[in-house]
Order: structure tokens, then C-alpha cells, then sequence
């Protein structure tokens, strides 16, 4: 299926949350409560803390489009990081975080997860970054792969609050 991957705008806020909201979920730890999860959906995912995010001049968002429709997406966020624990661990500046890569499940296994991390490593190499982090659970194994085979190491861990919930993070780093 082919899938276009491009910078999204305001006018996409709402069906990026969609994806946002159908997507996190599949990648939280097994321990994470329903609640939780809501919780970080409606403070972190919503329409309008989309549209903040569109608007941040640190971040750019890349939409993946199949047929017509969002089925995925990236979140890049340009500047230090604001973990010290990470911040000391990604030595390389200027660095980007992505911050979220995400496809609809029935989109997994097409390229699509792909051809959002090209544009977005295409972009923070554009933005003159000498790294790009990310953080994952230490968990979701499946996404470690991805990230290792796109060339990301660990480097470092953290925690990840979703909602009342902190959980245990990689930090994976790709240095150009």
C-alpha cells in the first residue's frame, strides 16, 4: 500500500489524536491500568494538546497517509533533553527526541513504520541534530527491535509516567 509521509498541520490535530488514542495503548507495559492510560490519553493525546504541539516551534509532527487517512505518525522534539539523568546520557548536541512513533494496527508489517522513521531521522539530520533519542519500554520488545534495526543503541534508562504510573524506559540513541 503506498503511504505518503509528510510534515502535518492544525488541520490534522483531531484525527492525529484518533491515531494517538487507538495506538498508545498497544504499546504501554501490561501492568498499565485501563485508567492510566485514559488518563495519559485525554492530558498528553487529546485534539488540543495536538494543536499545541503543532503550533511549538521544538516540534515537528510527520503524518503517515494511506488512501487517504492517517495511519500513523511521528513526534520530533528539537533541543536538550529535560531529563538530567538523559540529558547526561545523550552527550551529542544538538540532539532531537522522538518522542512518539506510532501506526494503526492494522498498518503493522507494511512499511509504514519505516518510512516514518526515514522522514524522521531525513528530518533531524535536516535540522543539523548529531543525535536522535528516543525512550521505550523496557518491555515492548517488539519496538526495541525496530529501533535497534534502524541502528538505535541503549544508552541509559528512565521512567515514564502514564497516568499514576511510572514505568521503566530504555534510552535508545542513534548517532549520525
Amino acid at each position: 500500500m503506498p503511504v505518503t509521509v509528510d510534515r502535518a498541520g492544525l488541520w490534522d490535530a483531531e484525527a492525529l489524536s484518533d491515531v494517538a488514542a487507538a495506538t498508545f495503548p498497544l504499546a504501554c507495559p501490561p501492568d498499565a491500568t485501563p485508567d492510566d492510560i485514559e488518563i495519559f490519553i485525554t492530558q498528553v493525546l487529546s485534539g488540543e494538546r495536538f494543536g499545541e504541539y503543532l503550533t511549538d516551534p521544538t516540534i515537528t509532527v510527520l503524518k503517515a497517509v494511506a488512501d487517504g487517512a492517517i495511519v500513523g505518525y511521528a513526534m520530533l522534539h528539537a533541543g536538550d533533553p529535560e531529563d538530567p539523568d538523559v540529558a547526561k546520557a545523550v552527550d551529542l548536541r544538538p540532539t532531537v527526541e522522538i518522542s512518539k512513533l506510532y501506526v494503526l494496527p492494522g498498518h503493522h508489517g507494511s512499511g509504514i513504520s519505516t518510512a516514518l522513521m526515514r522522514a524522521a531521522l531525513d528530518r533531524a539530520r535536516e535540522d543539523g541534530a548529531k543525535s536522535v533519542w528516543l525512550g521505550v519500554n523496557q518491555k515492548n520488545e517488539r519496538a526495541q527491535r525496530f529501533y535497534a534495526k534502524h541502528g538505535f543503541r541503549r544508552i541509559a534508562t528512565k521512567t515514564f509516567p502514564v497516568g499514576n504510573q511510572l514505568h521503566d524506559d530504555f534510552v535508545m540513541q542513534l548517532v549520525f
